[in-house]
């Protein structure tokens, strides 16, 4: 795994952010289950570091964090 996502718990409510995020993802590392943010755990090495779901949630509710050095 190369990188891994991490939502600030608490941040994240409301079923249009939850909608955003699962929408603005091109690789569908995000997944709605009743409402509920899900982190789709075998999607994550394929993130493209495009940022779109840092910039569609609250300030620091979205961290992508690189298991790598440059």
């Amino acid at each position: 795994m190369f990188i891994k996502v991490r939502i600030t718990p608490g941040t994240i409510s409301g079923r249009d952010l939850v909608k955003k995020l699962v929408e603005v993802c091109p690789v569908d590392i995000f997944a709605e289950d009743e409402g509920d943010l899900l982190i789709v755990e075998e999607n994550q090495d394929e993130c493209t570091l495009c940022n779109l779901c840092i910039e569609a949630a609250p300030e620091g509710a979205v961290q992508i964090i690189k298991l790598y050095e440059d």
